[in-house]
């Protein structure tokens, strides 16, 4: 059987170098990782997390002191989808249409709205995860970066990572287009006169080790409702991350809700709610938790209002894992399959021919899943 892929993989070269022009700034954003191919779909792979470090006095003795054990965590990551546009043609039509525009060049725009499809759902997922950050910088309602020349807006999320404990490079602010047109329009001409970043996928400027893209896939979620709800008096440490609160208020605080604590500045993402704050559950946030202490009285709690979740992040906090969906050891009746990787964003899809009675069947598709692997090492910018 001839390679009847093989006299395509222009075609679908060039169907991919128009599609990466969309706005998918997470995708280059994130970690890539293809090195799960042992995960069927549905299966979860762990990863190890270290937990923090206690230092000790150095007190001379006989023997060495009977110290050092430590729980070792871990994160998952599974591989959730695997995913597949369809093309399809019989003989008839193709002498149709080879009449006007032409086969070819139809398929190939196919081609490139299957690959676009893929690529934007990997984009939501990833914008998704917001609900797994750290904490938030940033006023609902108001974009970012509105006056010239002011980056203040960058630099207080990036401090995030930074008292985190983020690495200092390969850090990532990926922004809507609201924000990236507020950008373009007050900041670029100052900053980028003379280079070329605006052209590279996705990159509006490279600040201080971070990188500034633009997502069309940003999220902006309803708020939570919940209001006048308040914590339990018990009292919290710096670094708790489960709060129980009190029978008070109304309404509910959700997975994803930025909220504020009274006498504390910062502003901390929820990564579990509670769906009736009256009847005095409990709500986690994301780690590391708490930056301020919560003294042992009742806090109020307020749920900020909604606004875009743009995401700061370190490359290596979010993991995108891919690769080809499965097919038996036997294999299908495919008669040619070929995988093609954009070169700007990194994603690989897998292009697969059937052969039918009189038609031909197209399939492009991946599988991936999607993770944030290290929460303290992420943050929002809110607009």
């Amino acid at each position: 059987m001839a390679n009847t892929l093989t006299n395509l993989t222009p075609d679908l070269y060039e169907a991919l170098d128009t599609v990466s022009r969309e706005l998918t700034g997470l995708i280059p954003a994130v970690t890539l990782d293809s090195g799960v191919e042992r995960a069927a779909v549905g299966q979860t792979v762990r990863s190890f997390v270290t937990p923090a470090s206690t230092a000790a006095d150095i007190t001379p003795a006989q023997q060495a002191p009977n110290t050092g054990d430590q729980n070792i965590a871990n994160k998952t990551i599974t591989i959730s989808k695997a995913r597949a546009v369809p093309v399809r043609w019989n003989g008839e039509e193709q002498r149709g249409v080879n009449s006007g525009a032409g086969y070819s060049r139809i398929l190939q725009d196919q081609f490139a709205q299957a690959m676009r499809t893929l690529t934007n759902e990997m984009e939501a997922d990833l914008a998704g995860l917001y609900v797994s950050t750290s904490r938030a910088f940033g006023t609902a309602g108001t974009t970012p970066f509105a006056t010239a020349g002011d980056f203040s807006d960058a630099s207080n999320a990036l401090k995030i990572l930074k008292d985190n404990g983020a690495p200092l490079s390969d850090n990532q602010m990926v922004i809507n287009t609201a924000a990236g047109a507020s950008f373009l329009g007050k900041q670029a001409q100052v900053n980028i006169a003379g280079s070329d970043v605006i052209q590279r996928q996705g990159i509006l400027l490279p600040m201080h080790g971070m990188d500034i893209r633009e997502s069309a896939q940003i999220l902006t979620p309803a708020a939570g409702t919940g209001a006048s709800a308040t914590t339990d008096n018990a009292g919290y440490s710096v670094g708790d991350t489960v709060i129980t609160l009190a029978s008070a208020g109304t309404g509910a605080i959700l997975a994803g809700d930025v909220i504020t604590l009274a006498g504390d500045t910062n502003k901390y993402v929820v990564e579990s709610g509670d769906a009736d704050v009256s009847g005095g559950g409990t709500i986690t946030l994301a780690a590391p938790g708490l930056r301020v202490a919560i003294a042992a009285s009742t806090t109020a709690i307020t749920v900020v209002a909604a606004a875009a979740r743009n995401m700061v992040f370190n490359r290596s906090a979010i993991v995108l894992a891919t690769r080809a969906p499965a097919v038996p050891s036997e294999g299908d009746d495919a008669v040619d399959s070929t995988m093609i990787t954009d070169p700007r964003s990194g994603m690989t899809f897998e292009v697969r021919l059937y052969k039918e009675y009189r038609q031909v069947h197209y399939e492009i598709s991946a599988a991936w899943g999607f993770e944030v692997m290290k929460a303290e090492h992420t943050a929002l910018l809110l607009g």
